[in-house]
């Protein structure tokens, strides 16, 4: 459940396009799946073409201080690209799926679903981050994973501090449901939307929220306020910030959408 005490005062959040955004909460300084490398092509053996089409709202050496990373998954360019992967070099901690933190060794460390980390605030006491469940595409979870790949979701919760989720590459709205039982009402929610699609992957359905579905998980989760990334500069998603507003108004929650600060 939430914090008891919670204070509900909103905090900024830079957005630097993609899925990466930047937000400091309890004196730490989070980030979000890195992606900052100019627009191109990405292909691994065996995976389809991802291409970013436009550059981020910043660079690393914009950001100043990153204490953590709520990474996602590690396997895909359009959540951690080259200049990305090189930032963890330098953030002390990055907080992932189990497999990634395997995978990207030192400072990392995978989070099963609800399990939880305790974080130590600059001001004393501490920051509590809960891995939650994220399904990368339409099916079971095993039936998903077995061709994205495994995902993780984050919740921030601290004394006195707003709960925070932030989704991940999630498309499956039953596992909201799980997370609102739990911790909702949320206070701030970064939802991961932009109805990405790839045609040769589960037949072109949506990998990642759609801009009603992303309405509607904001409702499942009372959210009180929905900072949207993952909707732009990458040519597989669909829909951005035109879908967006008219969903989020369509569900009577036009109040709650915020798009953060570039850069």
């Amino acid at each position: 459940m939430a914090s008891t005490g919670t204070v509900t005062a909103q905090f900024p959040v830079r957005v630097f396009g993609g899925p990466t955004a930047l937000f400091e909460y309890g004196g730490l300084r989070f980030l979000t799946d890195p992606t900052f490398d100019a627009p191109g092509g990405y292909q691994k053996p065996g995976r389809p073409l991802l291409t970013k089409t436009a550059p981020s709202a910043g660079s690393p050496a914009d950001l100043g201080r990153v204490d953590v990373v709520l990474l996602s998954h590690d396997e895909h360019a359009d959540n951690l690209d080259n200049s990305g992967r090189a930032l963890l070099a330098d953030v002390p901690l990055t907080l992932t799926t189990p497999g990634g933190g395997r995978r990207l060794g030192d400072g990392a460390r995978g989070l099963a679903d609800w399990e939880a980390i305790d974080l130590d605030r600059p001001g004393g006491g501490t920051v509590t981050v809960t891995g939650v469940p994220a399904v990368h595409g339409p099916g079971t979870r095993e039936e998903v994973e077995a061709i994205a790949g495994q995902v993780v979701g984050f919740v921030l919760t601290g004394d006195g501090l707003p709960t925070v989720y932030v989704s991940g590459d999630n498309a499956s709205l039953d596992a909201v449901k799980e997370i609102a039982d739990r911790f909702g009402p949320v206070d701030t929610a970064l939802l991961f939307a932009g109805a990405p699609r790839i045609p040769v992957v589960f037949d072109g359905a949506c990998l990642v929220l759609d801009s009603a579905q992303a309405a509607e998980a904001a409702a499942i989760l009372g959210a009180r306020r929905v900072v949207a990334v993952h909707y732009d500069s990458w040519a597989h998603f669909t829909e951005g910030r035109d879908e967006l507003a008219a969903a989020f108004t369509a569900a009577g929650l036009a109040d709650r959408l915020d798009l953060g600060v570039p850069g």
